[in-house]
């Protein structure tokens, strides 16, 4: 395992209350071996003072600094050597420094991902690998999502395909993907609400969304260290108005640039150190968020004949 990604994620991604990361496991080139369980608790804290109203960038005295922590619980296990099922289960906490608007906190969306390296070859000098990825989140509780930027999430169900290319020579790599997210309708606690036109309904038509990442970097048994470009782009939705609050179906577009590590504690690569930051470079509706991540995982092998140490890819592949 190596980062934490967007929450907003990326499925579950709420680009602005929550800038905030998730365990990368759906979003890099490694797999768990077959009946290798990799598990274990995250946290994260992301916070902003700036935002984009529109694409006016500006501040709130009413709110001050915005922050949010993030503690989760996620897992990967290796079903085989080349199709790993993964989920999080996210416990999320805001507030704000300044203003009347309270913070708010609970158990968020339940992710799940299906992830499956249908190509691994030789070519050049390095291995080409191929990797499809499929996603799923459903809200677990029935928190608020029209209350924006302190909401825990947008309590929309989505489902998301995402299809990554890697290439690794010896222990330099560079990683691409691209997913879109389709999200499914809400219904909020008001019988009519104002986007760029007045609609007499609960509820609210989501726009679907996509996600463009890249990462770069070292990649080895015992170290992975790498820079991470990450474009998240709301297809559709509408702007903020001058002064108002954001509203779920707003037009949610984020960038961010960050740094992410997967130091290996032990000689047997069962336990692993994950951590690293990003920044939000550019953004329409969202927070000017830094983000904070860390975590601590352990390996399960319940093959009982084969080492506990992940796929990293560091060997080339088999013809």
């Amino acid at each position: 395992m190596t980062r934490v990604q967007q929450l907003l994620m990326v499925l579950c991604c709420l680009a602005f209350s929550i800038n905030t990361s998730k365990a990368q496991t759906d979003m890099d080139a490694i797999m768990m071996s077959k009946k290798q369980l990799c598990i274990g608790p995250m946290y994260a804290h992301s916070s902003w003072k700036n935002y984009w109203e529109g694409t006016l960038k500006r501040d709130n005295a009413n709110l001050g600094t915005v922050s949010t922590q993030l503690y989760s619980l996620m897992a990967a296990y290796g079903v085989s050597d080349k199709l790993n099922v993964l989920f999080s289960v996210p416990y999320i906490k805001t507030k704000a420094s300044a203003g009347t608007l309270h913070g708010m906190q609970g158990t968020q969306d339940l992710s799940l991902f299906v992830k499956w390296m249908p190509v691994e070859k030789e070519i050049g000098p390095g291995t080409f690998s191929i990797y499809t990825i499929g996603g799923l989140s459903i809200p677990l509780t029935n928190y608020v999502a029209d209350y924006l930027p302190l909401s825990i999430g947008l309590r929309s169900k989505t489902a998301s395909a995402r299809l990554m290319l890697d290439y690794q020579v010896g222990n330099i790599f560079a990683t691409v993907s691209g997913t879109y997210v389709f999200r499914d309708n809400i219904k909020i606690d008001r019988t009519s609400y104002y986007t760029d036109h007045l609609i007499l309904s609960d509820e609210v038509e989501m726009p679907d969304a996509s996600n463009v990442n890249f990462r770069a970097g070292y990649r080895s048994d015992k170290l992975i260290l790498e820079a991470v470009l990450n474009k998240w782009t709301t297809i559709g939705g509408f702007d903020m108005t001058r002064n108002n609050m954001p509203f779920p179906s707003n037009r949610m577009n984020a960038t961010t640039a960050g740094i992410d590590f997967k130091y290996t504690v032990t000689k047997k690569h069962n336990l692993f150190i994950v951590g690293g930051g990003n920044a939000t470079i550019s953004g329409r509706n969202v927070g000017q968020a830094t983000t904070f991540h860390g975590g601590l995982f352990y390996v399960l092998d319940f093959s009982k004949k084969r080492s506990s140490k992940p796929s990293t890819k560091t060997t080339p592949a088999k013809k």
